[in-house]
């Protein structure tokens, strides 16, 4: 109806700018308003102003804001992942292992299980975790007291392998709450490591750049420290058919007694 009464009526008019457009669509809408219905004595404007304007409510304080929806499951340290922005939100410990239902807008993010709201947190859009004190339990509490500091301090006391270890790990592109669990890892594998053992898997794993507790606990596994060091290549013998470096440096070269540049 609003095609044929407004656009149509306005397909042979040339416009030239997006002000003249909407003022010819406005006239038309209002022609189309004021005019009386079939078999009706008003108009839909007539109409609009006795019965539906009355009824209308407010507009929302807030604007509407899209939202979006996820199935996922809450991990073991309580913490649900929005894969969208790599960061995770916590939850309270006794719902560990459950489904949880996320519905998440461009501000905040809603956790539901069972229908019942059970936690609420802003939008974070970089990665890393939104902890709320009140939903870890007693073991997890600790973490929101470490820093690095604590971890390298901790590690210095034990051995200068375990210090530059970590050192490295906190230099990665992570976010250092990722870093800690490893940290806590390490520092547990330690404690069931004889000491000559755990120093020197540390040194592997810092020889080919793996940073990981998951690197250090195979290579303990598979004994992979009582192998023992390859012995250096011993320096090629002398040989008359061996050129050596000084050949590839030639910007001559004779063959047959012909220079050839």
């Amino acid at each position: 109806m609003i095609y044929t009464r407004v656009f149509a009526r306005l397909r042979k008019v040339q416009f030239f700018d997006i002000h003249s457009l909407n003022a010819a669509i406005c006239e038309k809408t209002r022609d189309h308003n004021q005019t009386r219905m079939q078999q009706k004595k008003y108009c839909r404007e007539e109409q609009f102003l006795s019965t539906e304007k009355p009824l209308l409510r407010p507009l929302p304080d807030e604007p509407f804001e899209i939202k979006h929806y996820r199935e996922l499951t809450v991990g073991k340290h309580n913490h649900v992942l929005l894969q969208q922005d790599k960061r995770h939100y916590s939850v309270p410990y006794q719902y560990i292992g459950s489904k949880v239902k996320v519905i998440y807008t461009r501000s905040m993010v809603y956790f539901y299980i069972k229908g019942k709201l059970v936690a609420v947190h802003p939008r974070v859009y970089h990665p890393g975790y939104s902890s709320t004190p009140d939903h870890l339990c007693s073991t997890h509490k600790h973490y929101l007291d470490r820093s690095p500091e604590y971890y390298l301090q901790k590690a210095l006391k034990i051995s200068p392998e375990l210090h530059e270890l970590f050192s490295l790990m906190f230099a990665q592109k992570r976010h250092p709450e990722q870093v800690y669990r490893s940290c806590q890892g390490i520092l547990s594998l330690r404690r069931k490591t004889p000491e000559a053992t755990f120093k020197k898997a540390c040194s592997m794993a810092m020889k080919v750049e793996q940073y990981t507790y998951r690197f250090i606990d195979n290579i303990i596994k598979n004994k992979m420290t009582e192998i023992p060091e390859s012995f250096k290549k011993e320096a090629l013998p002398e040989h008359e058919n061996i050129r050596g470096k000084d050949y590839y440096k030639q910007s001559t070269l004779n063959f047959n007694n012909n220079e050839t540049t």
